[in-house]
């Protein structure tokens, strides 16, 4: 078996819509570094944000690879094809060495009747009861779950195993990581479905090293966790006991661990995640999506030239927000009666505008329904061309700042340090 590049126990994926971030995302991973803590960089970015953006995978990896020169990065750092599937993967294979394997929209699909009695069978001894210190009680599995879980998942776990096959042929054995993902299904995953998920993988010999589940409760863009915190600390330590099962069961890599697709900002469950790692000598990639783009608009709105570009964006938003939140549908929850008209917002301040789009949750004036408009409105600024990206570099110094103290204070510190 080859040589397999490996993550880490702790890595974060750092979305960077334009491209222009970098530097900035990285020193937060060096200020972590000297309190002695390892985050592994990941740059991510979809197929569907090159689409909206019109970049394309080499832009991205070609800001790694500055951002890791230019900072002396010492490290390993990888650069993510986030959400592919067989049909978008091509325009990845070369700029990129970690790859999301996103299946949920297979989730629910049958397959043939044939298809399903066989893995039955061939998995079959994977069932009866599962313990770890982790589980408040034993998990028992019967034949008739592993059934109920092939009618639910078997399309979705041979499309992974489809896609990982096509990358091994294209990039070779070992030479990237693997996550695959089903957060964008309807439903939550539960522990045992999340064990028999890693079982059928690991059957078909995916060498997954991060598995991003479905958590209970919402992960809406650019604002905190909506849920039932207690329920989302039973499932997630639960989670943490079959990835240690699975490992050792199944022989899957010794550093598969969870992956948190977050939406950007859920800072209730930061403590929660940190004190479960700690218990369970566990790892977690963190996936942060938007947030850096949210930062970026806040740097610009605190600077006296970059507001009026912030103003523009919110106002065009505004206008085409039904537009925006097609692709989001799943993912964003606004109220638009909560939404301050463009005319209002026309006549903001700096400390007006950054007050109510900064992830400030002691701040009255932070509008989260604000905030998740912005979140999505960044084909708004794609489509302001060099209009936007001179104003970002006319902001420099201010917009690197509210990345880098982001990323750092409010993100890395409480999950991967505990402050």
């Amino acid at each position: 078996m080859a040589p397999q590049v490996t993550l880490g126990l702790f890595s974060m994926g750092i979305g960077d819509r334009f491209c222009l971030e970098g530097r900035a995302q990285l020193r937060s991973m060096k200020k972590a570094l000297e309190l002695g803590v390892e985050v592994i960089p990941v740059w991510n970015k979809s197929n569907r944000e090159h689409t909206i953006i019109g970049t394309e995978p080499a832009s991205t990896r070609a800001e790694a690879d500055e951002a890791v020169k230019a900072e002396g990065w010492k490290l390993p750092y990888f650069v993510d094809a986030d959400h592919i599937n067989l049909k978008t993967v091509d325009r990845f294979l070369s700029a990129c060495d970690f790859f999301t394997l996103d299946v949920a929209d297979y989730i629910g699909k049958p397959v043939s009747a044939e298809k399903e009695k066989q893995f039955i069978d061939e998995l079959s001894h994977v069932l009866g009861s599962l313990r770890h210190p982790a589980f408040e009680s034993d998990i028992t599995l019967s034949r008739n779950d592993l059934e109920l879980f092939a009618r639910k998942y078997l399309f979705g776990l041979l499309e992974a195993v489809n896609i990982y096959n096509y990358l091994k042929e294209k990039k070779g054995e070992g030479n990237f990581i693997t996550e695959v993902s089903v957060d964008e299904a309807t439903q939550p995953q539960t522990p045992p479905e999340l064990y028999l998920f890693l079982a059928g993988l690991a059957h078909y010999g995916v060498r997954v090293q991060t598995v991003a589940p479905k958590f209970t409760g919402e992960f809406l863009k650019g604002i905190d966790y909506v849920g039932n915190v207690n329920a989302f600390s039973h499932e997630f330590k639960s989670d943490i006991g079959v990835i240690d099962i699975a490992k050792e069961k199944f022989g899957l890599p010794a550093e598969l661990k969870l992956s948190v697709h977050s939406g950007s900002d859920k800072f209730s469950l930061y403590p929660i995640i940190h004190q479960h790692l700690k218990t369970y000598n566990a790892g977690v990639h963190l996936k942060t999506a938007g947030t850096t783009w949210l930062e970026e608009v806040t740097g610009l709105a605190a600077d006296a030239k970059g507001l009026k570009i912030a103003k523009k964006i919110y106002s065009q938003a505004y206008e085409r927000i039904e537009e925006l939140k097609k692709p989001y549908e799943t993912v964003v929850s606004i109220n638009t009666a909560n939404l301050p008209l463009p005319s209002v917002v026309t006549s903001w301040n700096s400390d007006d505008f950054v007050s109510a789009l900064k992830h400030d949750q002691k701040n009255p004036k932070m509008n989260k329904d604000f905030r998740q408009l912005v979140h999505i409105s960044f084909r708004v600024a794609a489509e302001m061309g060099e209009e936007y990206i001179t104003a970002l570099k006319a902001a420099r110094q201010t917009i690197e700042a509210h990345v880098t103290d982001n990323l750092y204070e409010r993100h890395i510190l409480p999950l991967f340090i505990g402050k």
